[in-house]
């Protein structure tokens, strides 16, 4: 069976290579009141379009952190919540090693549904950002994942046909609409899967 051509592997980010846990601001945000933290869920859940809003880059920093200090009632200052917001982040290090070896025979793109503050306080800092050739996030875009315009974002840049990019998220939702769009897609559950899905492609031999 013959092997499909792939040009670019684009990765998501987030539970991808950067694993967050939303449980840790949580913590944080119960040491100034009782509770406040699984409140403060509760109502960012209920209210989820704010968030997709602020992914899209709608909303602007200054709106999104009142409304969040609103939210958790004044008793955490602007600079704690973007401090406990953006402490949530780890290394996937077995997927980030992956990185240099793929980087010798594909373009890599990052392409992730993410906020301007979880950039410059969470992530931006990572060296191996630095591996890719582009980051598209969502909020310098304007879409947001599973919205075509945050992919063709993607093929407008690397001006490669839709067929030679393999996209790697964690989201099946998010990996079939690339597929709706041309595209290859795995779905991200682990090291060990991913790289089995790539070598039955013929990306990792």
């Amino acid at each position: 069976m013959s092997k499909k051509k792939y040009s670019a592997i684009v990765f998501d980010l987030g539970q991808v290579l950067i694993p967050f846990d939303y449980n840790i601001f949580i913590r944080a945000v119960n040491k100034h009141k009782d509770g406040l933290g699984e409140e403060f869920v509760r109502k960012y859940n209920q209210n989820y379009h704010i968030h997709r809003d602020f992914e899209r880059g709608k909303i602007s920093e200054k709106e999104f952190i009142a409304l969040m200090i609103e939210w958790l009632e004044h008793k955490v200052t602007a600079e704690q919540f973007i401090n406990y917001w953006s402490s949530i982040f780890s290394l996937n290090e077995n997927v980030i090693s992956l990185l240099p070896k793929l980087k010798e025979k594909y373009k890599l793109y990052l392409l992730s549904n993410t906020n301007s503050i979880h950039q410059k306080h969470g992530y931006q800092h990572y060296d191996f950002l630095k591996i890719f050739d582009k980051l598209f996030l969502s909020h310098e875009v304007g879409f947001v994942k599973p919205e075509e315009g945050i992919y063709r974002a993607v093929e407008s840049y690397s001006k490669l046909p839709s067929e030679e990019h393999i996209f790697i998220d964690d989201i099946e939702e998010y990996v079939e609409a690339a597929k709706k769009l041309g595209w290859d897609g795995v779905q991200f559950t682990g090291y060990d899967n991913l790289v089995k899905d790539f070598s039955d492609k013929g990306i990792l031999s």
